[in-house]
């Protein structure tokens, strides 16, 4: 990748500035935070196996569109004026988008589609704009991006104009062209199609920007258990599940940030090819890994709302679902990561599955409990096990 050429809107190379994350990356980011609240408010409020599809598939939508502008940003500085307005620019769309997905499979499909689909195709264009004189190789990448942009979006629009079944059979046509086109090197006629070589990325910087979404995640994991915690009457036992979820957020955190994303950004930095490993570690295993506090999210709400009901298959749905998820995408990840799924995490796994066998003789703020105690010895048991092992140099800061 070329940087550094007068006039352009890229990052420098070899800057101190290259791996930042800018100021305005994370005031973008900030969008993304009301997507969070309104999908497990979405997911909460039609908790059935087809709200789950459609929550699904609205997550695999939300983070389909933020990760590629964290890609973007990788290239772009958004320190330049005119990459700093195209922030500016998506970070409205990104605000319909949000605002749309409680009615994204009814009355504002199009408002969530449409937003969706100018985010994706217009900056995708931006880029290519952005890449014309200064970098070849990845100009054409952007190229064949957009193509394939272009084509899930007619999906999209013509599916928001459907309804019912339609509606979701075009939009799941649009997710898997969408996320089949890096697998198929975005291949164009004419445009021949990418290799892992041509996405000269900094990782550092990639693993900063998943690594402060994935805060940004659990920090609303947080204030959503505040705001549930102050509406409700006072009492031992809804404190008692304040307690849980605080706890059960704090171990996640944990299992996330002690040794899985300082070592991720050591081993990507070091990594031949961090196009590569960048794919699959952070495009693709932290989709369970975000939708598994999406799900946490909603148990914290049935741990609210029915503590004293029995525990039952569609309480453990969530309350043990999100747990679940959130270490089946952090085996993946730390296993692309270190070649070596942690052991804990399997444990930890297959607990939360033997917890199952529990479910009539407790009660759901029981289940809770035991799910946190399920993520807090995953935690303790990662730490102690790495923490015997040959400490890992720690890659420079970037700040």
């Amino acid at each position: 990748m070329a940087g550094g050429y007068p006039g352009s809107w890229l990052r420098a190379k070899g800057s101190k500035s290259e791996s930042r994350v800018s100021f305005v990356e994370l005031f973008f980011d900030l969008v993304f935070v009301f997507s969070i609240s309104q999908l497990s408010h979405a997911l909460a409020d039609h908790f059935t196996p087809l709200g789950a599809l459609e929550a699904c598939m609205l997550i695999f939508a939300v983070w389909w569109v933020w990760i590629f502008t964290a890609w973007v940003t990788n290239w772009l500085d958004p320190d330049r004026m005119p990459v700093r307005i195209m922030l500016f620019v998506l970070m409205f769309a990104g605000l319909v988008l949000s605002a749309s997905i409680p009615g994204a499979f009814a009355e504002k499909a199009i408002f969530f589609a449409g937003a969706y689909v100018f985010m994706q195709v217009g900056r995708s264009l931006f880029t290519v704009y952005a890449l014309k004189d200064v970098s070849p190789g990845n100009h054409r990448n952007f190229i064949r991006i957009t193509c394939w942009l272009v084509l899930s979006g007619i999906f999209w629009i013509a599916g928001a104009v459907m309804e019912g079944e339609t509606r979701v059979s075009l939009w799941l046509a649009a997710l898997a062209i969408e996320y089949a086109a890096p697998a198929f090197g975005f291949a164009v006629p004419g445009f021949g199609k990418s290799t892992a070589a041509d996405w000269d990325v900094s990782g550092a910087h990639l693993a900063e920007r998943c690594a402060l979404f994935i805060i940004l995640c659990l920090g609303e994991a947080i204030l959503q258990a505040g705001k549930t915690f102050a509406e409700q009457p006072l009492s031992p036992l809804i404190v008692t599940v304040f307690i849980t979820v605080f706890v059960g957020t704090v171990a996640m955190w944990w299992i996330y940030f002690q040794f899985g994303h300082e070592r991720a950004a050591h081993r990507i930095e070091q990594d031949e090819t961090p196009g590569s490993l960048a794919r699959q570690a952070f495009t693709y295993a932290h989709i369970p890994i975000l939708a598994g506090i999406i799900l946490s999210v909603v148990g914290d709400e049935f741990l609210f709302s029915h503590p004293h009901d029995q525990a039952d298959l569609y309480a453990s749905a969530a309350i043990l679902g999100g747990p679940a998820v959130f270490l089946i995408g952090n085996l993946w990840f730390k296993g692309a990561t270190t070649g070596r799924p942690p052991l804990s995490h399997l444990a930890g796994l297959a607990g939360l599955a033997l917890l199952l066998l529990a479910l009539s003789q407790i009660d759901v703020y029981q289940l809770g409990i035991l799910a946190t105690a399920v993520l807090v010895v995953v935690a303790i048991w990662e730490f102690a096990s790495l923490t015997r092992a040959v400490p890992l140099a720690r890659p420079p800061s970037n700040h």
